[in-house]
């Protein structure tokens, strides 16, 4: 039975682009599971599988029912044992757990901020209203106001992947010598941004971009399928 992946868009479904959503993609395709994505827009989120979650992603696989990108991982990881694996065991696991913090406080905070006026650009007009008064709440300012700083911090923001730059000098993926769902974690965060906007946010001679590079090419190439924004 093909899962469904609840996936989120903007006006152009054809172009999905949550971080968390594409963790969950790549973690079903690194499985070698058939998944079906359904396009959904953040005004669609409460309606999803009977207001299961507040976020996507979502997967159904036959009665089944998993919210949370890590969740959905840890499922899969469960549910299908004689898959790939996702984390290599219990400290594989624990490994992504600080790696997904790492992504999110660090990574995160800058393209979030960056990316604000770009993702609110590319939503149906509906989810533009929502959007616009959620971020502007979480934020105390003006949408337009929120990425006025990014290229300022830009160099602070490369300097803080250096971690990840050291890293990938002796292994090629995070995961050691293949990828490992801690590799999904950080590249759904530069997938996201990516697709959303056209601010450069790793130099091209980036060992880190290079790395990106690769994930964009696993799995048949599903992360490259969707365009760059222009």
């Amino acid at each position: 039975m093909t899962i469904l992946l609840y996936d989120l868009v903007g006006r152009d479904a054809s172009r999905p682009f949550s971080p968390h959503c594409w963790k969950a993609a790549m973690a079903l395709a690194h499985k070698g599971l058939d998944f079906e994505k359904v396009p959904t827009p953040f005004t669609a989120v409460p309606g999803v599988e009977g207001g299961i979650s507040k976020i996507v992603p979502v997967i159904r696989d036959g009665d089944k029912t998993v919210s949370d990108s890590f969740a959905i991982a840890l499922y899969l990881e469960d549910a299908y044992p004689d898959r790939p694996t996702l984390f290599g065991g219990d400290g594989g696991k624990a490994m992504a757990r600080f790696i997904e913090r790492w992504s999110q406080l660090t990574i995160h905070t800058y393209l979030g901020s960056a990316a604000l006026k770009d993702i609110h650009d590319v939503l149906a007009p509906e989810d533009q209203a929502y959007f616009r008064k959620s971020r502007e709440a979480r934020f105390g300012k003006r949408l337009e106001e929120v990425p006025a700083g990014r290229e300022a911090g830009l160099a602070t923001f490369r300097a803080s992947l250096e971690p990840l730059r050291s890293t990938l000098s002796y292994q090629p993926w995070i995961g050691g010598a293949s990828p490992l769902f801690a590799d999904y974690i950080v590249y759904g965060a530069f997938q996201w941004v990516r697709i959303i906007s056209p601010f450069p946010v790793l130099a091209e001679n980036d060992p880190v971009a290079e790395w990106f590079g690769r994930c964009l090419d696993l799995h048949g190439g599903i992360g490259r399928k969707v365009p760059a924004a222009a």
